[in-house]
């Protein structure tokens, strides 16, 4: 893939100074790239490498002021950060553009797959399955019977989506991402064993959802467990049965969220943060990483955090403890300025 300064120009409405026709063919690090890179500069703590990179083109936003001679063709845009990251998408589009089907792979006769489809090699789709245009199932993914994906979803090595799930449009799973696995749901009985309670829902994702590498998200019990448009997942993440992801929620790693609990539009999680579960999340909260989240947040728009493990009963009592800590440093400080007044009238009768 080569394209030309003048190409790139164009595609980003950007201004060309110096060698419009020079070509690139790989993009970089400004401190790492070679000749034939295309790189970017939007953070001024870098600017330092525009004036010794080996990059043929550098993207820069338009009001850099260049201080030192540069031996590199510049294309100035209004967010040089926000163009590179449109290259870096056309250009992962085209290195993972691949149609056909591999074979061997398996897919059922009542099958339905759209235009442009890319199946790979021991790739599995049951019965009844139909997939939109412009899909791309990669090797040893599993798609169970009656499964729905919209127009360019992408199945990365390994995913596996259970039986009646529905993915929407341009949505992305990474490597194995298992969908619509039973539920956690047991009933304890009286012989102290646990009887399994059957999980006959489905995982609905609506469009431009990406989940990452190794997520899952429980089947419901009945219903549907919802991930809402423009949800972003990352890795390692636990999504229970019967629970809603609002729209535009993004998730960082290893966080657990337990069955029905209801989130938000607009949240954003740290990492390693547990949720517990039949509670709501109101939209626009921020929780930080590893905060544990045992009751429901009402006011939208406000950030959260800490959690200390210990014992229960001891946590409530230390929990009533915190809540009181300023009204008790009030006290204290009033304490400590009468002591001060008394030591003070003593000292003068002495």
């Amino acid at each position: 893939m080569q394209f030309t300064a003048q190409e790139i120009g164009l595609m980003l409405n950007g201004t060309i100074e110096g060698n419009p026709n020079v070509i690139v063919n790989t993009l970089a690090k400004i401190e790492e790239a070679r000749d034939g890179a295309l790189s970017f500069l939007a953070n001024p703590k870098y600017e330092q490498f525009l004036y010794n990179t080996r990059a043929s083109v550098v993207i820069v936003n338009e009001g850099l002021v260049v201080t030192e001679p540069i031996n590199t063709t510049l294309i100035r845009v209004k967010d040089a950060y926000h163009a590179f990251s449109i290259l870096l998408e056309k250009y992962n589009t085209l290195k993972l553009n691949k149609t056909g089907v591999e074979q061997p792979c398996f897919i059922d006769a009542t099958a339905i797959v759209g235009h442009h489809n890319y199946v790979g090699a021991f790739a599995y789709l049951g019965q009844q399955v139909k997939t939109g245009n412009n899909c791309k199932i990669y090797p040893n993914c599993y798609v169970g019977d009656n499964v729905i994906l919209g127009d360019n979803v992408t199945l990365f090595a390994g995913v596996k989506i259970y039986a009646d799930c529905v993915i929407g449009n341009n949505v992305v799973l990474h490597a194995g991402a298992v969908i619509g696995s039973d539920g956690f749901g047991f009933a304890p009985t009286p012989l102290g064993t646990y009887s399994k309670v059957s999980q006959i829902g489905n995982v609905v994702i609506e469009d431009d959802v990406e989940i990452g590498a190794n997520t899952t998200i429980d089947r419901a019990t009945m219903g549907s467990t919802v991930i809402r448009k423009g949800v972003k997942l990352d890795n390692l993440i636990q999504i229970a049965h019967n629970a809603e992801i609002g729209s535009n929620t993004v998730i960082a790693a290893q966080t657990g969220i337990s069955g029905s609990t209801k989130i938000g539009e607009n949240v954003v999680m740290g990492g390693q943060v547990g949720v517990v579960g039949h509670i709501s999340i109101a939209k626009g909260s921020q929780i930080q990483a590893q905060t544990g989240v045992n009751k429901s947040i009402t006011e939208p728009g406000k950030k959260w955090g800490g959690v200390l493990l210990q014992p229960y009963q001891g946590f409530l009592r230390s929990h009533l403890i915190v809540h009181q800590l300023p009204e008790l440093k009030k006290q204290i400080e009033e304490l400590e300025k009468t002591i001060a007044e008394l030591r003070n009238k003593q000292e003068i009768i002495h």
